[in-house]
């Protein structure tokens, strides 16, 4: 097991990606903190983990959540040996349309938070002698599309932040990286493109253009690269920011139609 008698905390974890990264984390041994907005969900998805898992109920762009993520967990399990910071939010706006409110909700919670976790579970993973991050980013963080201004602004400066707390964390044996995740069929986005006007089963046949497989990522593959950025497996790896995508140019993104 890669996460055996591990103690891990998951952000945004009560559905798509971040669920199946908590899914993951148990199933390879680790008792893990799963933290979402809704409580049922939360509540429902930790019965059905069984009691290598709890929650936490709130919203990660209120700094004393983000503390009371990890005193919690260390609360409950006694430690914390890993965190994933998956929380994210992805408003739909070009430059014109993002104004002050958008960009800090963006900045507040997709790269103020996971500093602010990191920053309260460091006094544990000096004390324990080593701990892992897996900072959930994008490929948008090297340019992204148009409308995707402020999502793509902070995925880079989460992706920058990445290298630099690894660099300064190194000789405590904290280990800090970052998955740059590619287009990914969570049941959000799935949704999101039926609502769109795609048909319902449009992410089984993706146009080369946008997947050079015809397929593209799903939660349970992102989670299985987590669980290996988190676990023993992956030292000394540090500082890294891994392209989990099928391209292997990245940068400047266009939004195109389906049909283009």
């Amino acid at each position: 097991m890669l996460l055996k008698d591990k103690v891990v905390l998951v952000t945004g974890s009560t559905t798509g990606i971040g669920e199946a990264i908590a899914r993951k984390c148990v199933a390879e041994g680790a008792s893990v903190m799963v933290h979402g907005r809704r409580e049922h969900a939360a509540r429902d998805l930790c019965a059905e983990l069984g009691d290598t898992a709890t929650y936490t109920v709130g919203d990660v762009a209120d700094p004393e959540l983000c503390e009371s993520l990890v005193a919690n967990t260390v609360n409950r399990f006694g430690r914390i040996d890993g965190v994933a910071n998956n929380a994210a939010t992805t408003a739909r706006a070009t430059i014109e349309q993002t104004d002050a409110a958008t960009f800090d909700r963006h900045y507040h919670i997709n790269l103020r938070a996971p500093a602010l976790i990191i920053r309260a579970a460091l006094p544990h993973f000096r004390a324990q002698g080593e701990g892992a991050v897996v900072n959930i980013g994008s490929v948008n963080a090297w340019s992204g599309q148009a409308d995707l201004m402020p999502y793509s602004a902070s995925k880079g400066g989460l992706q920058t932040m990445t290298r630099n707390m690894a660099n300064a964390l190194a000789e405590d044996r904290i280990r800090i990286n970052q998955l740059n995740v590619g287009w990914c069929t969570s049941p959000n986005e799935i949704a999101l493109k039926i609502s769109e006007g795609l048909p319902e089963d449009w992410y089984l046949n993706v146009p080369r253009a946008f997947a050079p497989t015809g397929r593209l990522l799903t939660p349970d593959q992102v989670a299985h690269h987590v669980a290996f950025w988190l676990s023993p497996d992956s030292r000394p790896a540090n500082g890294c920011v891994y392209e989990l995508e099928q391209f292997c140019i990245l940068g400047r993104s266009s939004a195109r139609d389906w049909d283009d």
